[in-house]
């Protein structure tokens, strides 16, 4: 599952793994996040992005809800600098030329937009996080997701939600301060900031948390990666209490995304920002089955297939997975003691249906954290803290992770594998084919949410309680007698390729395949 939003206490944000990455503000991260990522704004030192302007920038900053406010009568989209408009008359249209950067002609896109995106804000909301009547919705958002936030926002208050709280973050500014912030301060971190999130819980009503991001794959470029890994690893510690609610699925939690200027500039290089920023919302749209028209049903008929093949890969009753590929990789994957596969929904304690990660294609299991063995090759970039991982590879041996190497970023990469000493065992093996939406795309997004559902991965770091079975109600240290791994990270990496082989060793001695060229033969 991927990064939950990173636990940042004053800030950040992949299940189907929360954990896969948040800091300060968001305390998420299955898969999450995770994560567990954000913002449109130029990053200081970073070059290319000063004359960026979205879309979104009035729009983020005015009260305007409505998307069609952004074309004129002849259909077209324009973008401007902010710099003369007041944000509280909203905008109409470019106020001189030196305000209009960008224009696209009447299209499909374009004339179906302001629908697509209310679609797509009602799904999250309604399928996604799903607050139920009286419960507490607290939204960690990016600035640049606030138009995307209000329509959520609505949408929970229409479902019945007693209260929707938004935490905003910045880019610019957690980049400045883990720059020229004293460690000391960025690693303060109060007891209302955990209290928050642990009262609304502990509430008679409940709460529920979505994750709204718009990720910048490089935020912390050329920082300081210990440093970062320092605070992070403070934050994580710090808000444990309440990761224990979203890893065991105590909680509804959801992540999803929209287009940031830096993540479509990072994707789309050769396309101005303004085409850039618009093809990445047609990708969203697309592998998040929005543009359809119907996202709720094409879910429901996807989710049933997912939950088909979990159901089969239970059957089987597996002791291990075994990965090949033509890139060297050759790795066995023993599995817990008790081992559940599961696949993209999950349940509250209170039975109440939820879909952590926005878009999702995996089946996924707990490994045993001493039962792995061979080496593995990455098939995608990892962005860890803010900074990327290329071309790694790492050796296990007797489930701990005993070399490793990367062709960028390997003191990164030792870095995450050095967390704690979960962290150089794994917690999560996940089957997507090469088939899923995301990968046909040929899209890199850079974005664990996106990326862990376009190929097999792995998770360094925690375990899910709810890949064993009755995990969620047993003791630490029964789900470590089964196997499952402990951490304070749950870091989703990609190792699908589009000829992997997988087969499945049950424990009555029979081998049975599962993937043939990268794709599921169940």
């Amino acid at each position: 599952m991927s990064n939950m939003p990173k636990p940042t206490v004053a800030s950040n944000v992949s299940r189907a793994k929360v954990s896969k990455s948040v800091m300060k503000q968001s305390p998420l991260s299955r898969k999450a996040p995770g994560v567990h990522k954000n913002s449109a704004s130029p990053t200081p030192g970073r070059k290319g992005e000063q004359t960026a302007c979205r879309m979104w920038t009035a729009f983020s900053s005015s009260s305007i809800t409505d998307v069609s406010t952004f074309f004129n009568g002849s259909g077209r989209l324009f973008g401007f600098r902010t710099v003369d408009t007041h944000p509280k008359k909203g905008y109409t249209g470019p106020q001189n030329k030196n305000h209009a950067v960008f224009a696209r002609q009447k299209g499909t896109f374009v004339e179906n937009f302001n629908e697509l995106l209310k679609k797509y804000a009602d799904f999250i909301v309604r399928v996604g996080v799903n607050p139920q009547p009286g419960q507490t919705l607290i939204i960690n958002c990016s600035l640049e997701a606030a138009p995307l936030a209000r329509l959520c926002v609505r949408s929970a208050y229409e479902a019945g939600a007693r209260d929707v709280q938004v935490n905003w973050k910045d880019n610019t500014v957690s980049r400045t301060q883990m720059e020229l912030g004293s460690e000391e301060a960025l690693c303060d971190n109060k007891p209302w900031q955990l209290r928050r999130y642990l009262d609304y819980a502990e509430s008679e009503g409940g709460v529920c948390v979505l994750h709204l991001i718009a990720d910048d794959p490089e935020v912390y470029a050329g920082l300081d990666g210990a440093k970062i890994s320092r605070v992070n690893a403070a934050a994580r510690k710090f808000m444990a209490p309440w990761r224990e609610y979203t890893m065991n699925d105590k909680v509804q939690w959801s992540i999803a995304a929209m287009p940031s200027a830096p993540w479509a500039k990072k994707m789309f290089p050769e396309l101005d920002t303004a085409a850039a920023i618009e093809k990445l919302w047609q990708l969203i749209f697309d592998v998040c089955r929005v543009t359809g028209g119907d996202p709720v049903n094409e879910w429901k008929a996807h989710l049933d297939r997912l939950m088909t093949l979990r159901d089969k890969m239970n059957a089987f009753d597996l002791e291990s997975v075994h990965f090949k590929s033509s890139n060297g990789t050759d790795l066995t994957v023993g599995l817990a003691d008790k081992a559940s596969w599961e696949s993209a929904g999950s349940k509250n304690e209170k039975g109440v249906d939820f879909l952590p990660n926005i878009p999702t294609e995996e089946v996924f299991t707990a490994p045993h954290k001493d039962k792995v063995d061979g080496i593995v090759y990455g098939t995608k970039p990892y962005v860890f803290n803010g900074q990327l991982i290329k071309g790694f590879h790492v050796t296990f041996k007797d489930g701990k992770v005993i070399e490793h190497g990367a062709e960028e970023g390997a003191d990164l990469l030792g870095q995450l594998l050095d967390t704690d000493e979960g962290s150089r065992h794994i917690g999560e093996v996940a089957l997507v084919p090469a088939s899923s939406p995301i990968n046909r795309s040929g899209a890199l997004f850079y974005s664990t949410l996106f990326d862990e559902n376009a190929a097999c991965h792995i998770a360094f770091g925690a375990s899910y309680p709810g890949t064993t079975a009755d995990g969620t109600s047993l003791s630490k240290e029964e789900l470590l007698a089964r196997g499952m791994n402990q951490s304070a990270i749950h870091e989703d990496v990609m190792i699908g390729a589009e000829d992997s082989e997988i087969t499945g060793k049950c424990r009555d001695g029979r081998t049975v395949e599962l993937f043939k060229n990268g794709i599921w033969v169940l």
